[in-house]
């Protein structure tokens, strides 16, 4: 999901913006923090109804070429945005209020101590958008991070000013406090003033180099993070595999959002006795593909890399590269895992078949691609179920592709160059407040308090042996000698009183 590369350029004179959107979120969230959870959502609620009534012109504002228009922008963006409200709206309560703990699991020594454990706001929050998806991504950080009780600072992907601002004006119609959500330009230095500005967490979804940058950009100010830097998803398909599923599968990957999707399919594994007949499936699926517009530096990057791919042996098996910045869907064959297409996160509808003798030759091929933000599997329900388990992605869906992701109740998130942190999902609630953890003594007794004294290693290591010695005869033992030692011990203090 990229974003532009940020630039550094700037001058005191053109940070004021973000410093005066910062004080006046500031001021917003105090008051906003201040209200019931249940008030809070009320908001939510009622922005939720309002996406049924103006949806589909939000869908409409959207300045994306997509071939299915405004229904693929209502069923892949509004209808899981609604969802996500409608699952605070059921869980944030519960997952927000205070957690006093119970006694079961409290360390014996700890007898007369009550803790709880509070999830408080965070305060600020930058939210840097990217373009592919302008109200879905955005829109669920925003609102989790709002349930939260944070203001929310806002930079819009290329050239999603307007339907951003639509979501925000959305919003405020609902009854959200206008200065808690400030929309910033487009511009990468936007962000980088907001985060000079001072906020408490930055959420990024962009590119591997817009992350890197960011992030070093963080380091001096120590202000965490969560971080989705793209992918280049694996596809594992079994032997036993339903090839007719598989192609459509695919075929609904390369075409939704024409391809520009974080977790759109990119390798495909296959094993080499059904290449070619998933290449035949594959080929059907796509016969009536239309042409997606691409961005011209993904229409540059991509070219090279196809050229790249078919001199070290790879074949276009069908499909086209870009022309004049438009492409139907391309697929590749006879591809290798080390080759630099299948380690890019390129934003375009494009695949690449790899033939593999078996699945464990599949499962370490993946392992040469840094991405790993999701993957999906083909095959008998307990087989891909077991070979699931040993993918290394943030998100593994079996026998179908992308759609199931947008389950509001999951959280969302990557591994290595694939970034870090979820968003969505109780986790992502969760990721936008911090822990305050009160503990109280209620008994009046606090021997930590006094000196130790010669022989209290005695009682100490007693304790050990009676409360996590393997073998219940060691711990029977731990504690004869514990309550002798306690003995001797009372015994010695009243001596000395």
């Amino acid at each position: 999901m990229a974003i532009p590369s940020q630039s550094t350029g700037e001058t005191s004179s053109n940070r004021s913006p973000s410093l005066h959107s910062v004080a006046r979120a500031r001021r917003a969230q105090h008051d906003w923090s201040g209200l019931s959870i249940e008030q809070r959502l009320d908001v939510i609620r009622r922005f939720r109804w309002a996406l049924t009534d103006k949806g589909a012109a939000l869908a409409d504002s959207v300045q994306l070429s997509r071939a299915g228009g405004v229904a693929e922008t209502l069923s892949a963006e509004i209808l899981p945005l609604a969802d996500a409200c409608r699952f605070l709206e059921r869980e944030a309560p519960r997952l927000l209020r205070p957690r006093r703990l119970k006694r079961k699991g409290r360390p014996l020594w700890l007898t007369g101590t009550s803790s709880v454990v509070y999830r408080e706001p965070l305060g600020a929050v930058l939210v840097i958008a990217a373009s592919n998806y302008p109200i879905l991504l955005p829109g669920v950080q925003t609102i989790q991070a709002l349930v939260a009780g944070n203001a929310v600072l806002l930079k819009p992907g290329r050239g999603c000013s307007k339907t951003i601002t639509a979501l925000v004006d959305l919003l405020t119609d609902c009854g959200l406090p206008r200065d808690l959500v400030a929309v910033l330009d487009e511009s990468p230095a936007a962000a980088q003033w907001a985060m000079d500005a001072g906020v408490e967490k930055v959420l990024l979804t962009g590119s591997l180099a817009t992350g890197r940058e960011v992030l070093g950009r963080l380091a001096s100010t120590v202000t965490p993070s969560i971080v989705e830097l793209s992918g280049c998803d694996a596809v594992f398909v079994l032997p036993e595999a339903d090839l007719d599923l598989v192609a459509r599968a695919l075929a609904f990957g390369l075409r939704l959002n024409g391809g520009a999707t974080c977790i759109a399919p990119r390798r495909v594994f296959v094993p080499k006795s059904r290449l070619y007949a998933l290449q035949g499936h594959l080929q059907d699926a796509l016969f009536d593909a239309p042409a997606t517009e691409i961005e011209p530096t993904v229409a540059a990057e991509l070219t090279d890399l196809v050229a790249e791919a078919e001199a070290e042996g790879a074949v276009v098996a069908f499909g086209e590269v870009p022309n004049e910045n438009r492409m139907r869907p391309l697929v590749l064959s006879n591809a290798s895992a080390e080759m630099r297409l299948l380690r890019s996160d390129v934003f375009a509808p494009v695949l690449s078949l790899v033939g593999v003798d078996n699945p464990e030759e599949a499962l370490a091929l993946d392992t040469q691609c840094p991405y790993a933000l999701g993957a999906t599997v083909f095959g008998p329900p307990a087989e891909a179920r077991s070979f699931a388990s040993r993918v290394e992605a943030g998100v593994v869906v079996i026998n179908d592709m992308i759609a199931p992701t947008a389950d509001p109740r999951l959280p969302f998130g990557g591994r290595g160059w694939s970034g870090f942190g979820s968003t969505r999902g109780a986790e992502g609630l969760l990721e936008l407040t911090a822990p305050r953890v009160v503990i109280e003594r209620k008994s009046k007794s606090h021997p930590h308090l006094d000196s130790l004294q010669p022989g209290d290693e005695r009682l100490f290591e007693s304790y050990l042996r009676a409360t996590h010695s393997r073998r219940w005869s060691e711990r029977f033992g731990g504690l004869r000698n514990l309550l002798g030692d306690l003995r001797r011990k009372s015994r010695v203090e009243q001596g000395e009183t």
